[in-house]
């Protein structure tokens, strides 16, 4: 079986982890006798095509210089909504996206067009999928459901691709049931995407207080909340912010000064998944303040490393994380409440070890290579036997 992957996010290179799920789902899947090729959008630095352990990718570009900017920044929803110029740049992207899927049907005929994320892959998926009369398959990873909830006609275009789609997938239940509220009659299912077992792995040695968060800085990933509740806690960790793409450190740097506890952070960019592994082996808990979260990806990462995950209980999260076995999950928002939550941890005889080398096992189950290639192999045969 061929599949066409659709991804505005996709790896730069072998090491990055920007889209690196898609990356992921692909490998497994080439196990299962399906063969994935991607396309991706240019940017900077980037060849026309390349193939990442197996896997094909080929890149097009959708605007000039200067406007190709919406893929990989983490920024696109904000651009198109602040400029008339990105607004111009993902007409570009659509247009391009498609030109680029008929042409790869010259030496690539897929059976069948999978679409990472509904808006936008979900669209141009939708009109190469009905032009090659082959199934469509959409996942959606949370950012496209967001965009859905919070503009109408966003909202419009999400329930005809969901609708068009001959199965749709969401990489957590909660992200399931939002949805199939956005476009009632369909029934997505929940899909996770793979994660690297081998590469996130348990280390030998983990501090005793120190905390970690990784993500981008903003309301949605919690940063705010999180600083608040380490000023309200009894214990004293230190705070390792890993930059999530498309962060502006200053905003943040300010709000820690204001509250007292800049001395307690310490900051690094934005890091290649081996460079994470340290970070993760050696954090006492990864702190996940996220709200709305499609899945977590960091959190998985961090269970394969045994390291004990505190978050909101909101989104994705509750799919990962088993309270009381895996971590702990506090109510959405609560700083008081996350403080407690990290201090009751931090004063356990083992700093949460137990519960981090259950997380490693709960990982293993749900989210490994083989499980997640099992799930869409045989999604994809059904779809294409129906059709």
């Amino acid at each position: 079986m061929r599949v066409l992957a659709l991804a505005h996010s996709f790896p730069r290179t072998p090491a990055d982890p920007v889209g690196s799920f898609v990356l992921r789902l692909a490998v497994a899947l080439s196990a299962d006798g399906v063969e994935t090729r991607v396309l991706a959008p240019m940017a900077p630095g980037l060849a026309r095509r390349e193939t990442f352990e197996g896997i094909t990718v080929e890149r097009f570009r959708y605007a000039p210089g200067r406007y190709e900017s919406l893929a990989y920044t983490g920024t696109m929803r904000q651009q198109v909504g602040a400029s008339w110029g990105a607004k111009a740049a993902l007409l570009g992207f659509l247009a391009a996206e498609y030109v680029a899927g008929r042409r790869s049907r010259g030496d690539f005929r897929a059976d069948l067009v999978h679409a990472h994320w509904a808006l936008p892959s979900g669209l141009v998926g939708g009109w190469l999928a009905r032009g090659w009369g082959v199934p469509l398959v959409t996942t959606m990873h949370g950012s496209d459901v967001r965009l859905a909830q919070g503009q109408r006609f966003a909202g419009r275009l999400f329930a005809g691709v969901l609708r068009r789609s001959a199965a749709v997938t969401a990489v957590s239940s909660w992200l399931a049931r939002e949805a199939g509220a956005l476009a009632p009659g369909t029934s997505p299912v929940v899909g996770p995407m793979p994660v690297l077992p081998d590469l996130f792995h348990p280390g030998e040695r983990r501090e005793r207080d120190r905390l970690l968060f990784v993500g981008k800085l903003n309301e949605q990933k919690g940063i705010g909340v999180l600083l608040e509740a380490m000023t309200r806690m009894r214990a004293r960790p230190t705070l390792e912010i890993v930059l999530g793409v498309g962060s502006e450190r200053e905003p943040t740097e300010a709000l820690a000064r204001s509250l007292g506890i800049a001395d307690r952070l310490r900051w690094f960019p934005l890091l290649s998944q081996r460079e994470l592994v340290r970070r993760y082996q050696e954090a006492t808990a990864l702190v996940a303040p996220f709200v709305g979260e499609g899945l977590s990806l960091v959190s998985i990462e961090a269970q394969l490393c045994e390291t004990p995950v505190v978050g909101f209980a909101s989104g994705g999260l509750t799919d990962v994380v088993v309270p009381e076995r895996t971590g702990l999950l506090v109510p959405p928002g609560d700083a008081g409440a996350l403080a407690a939550a990290l201090d009751r941890l931090l004063a356990l005889e083992d700093r949460g070890a137990a519960w981090g080398r259950e997380g490693r096992r709960h990982a293993l189950g749900a989210f490994g290579p083989a499980a997640a290639a099992r799930r869409y192999g045989e999604l994809y045969r059904q779809v294409t036997r129906r059709a």
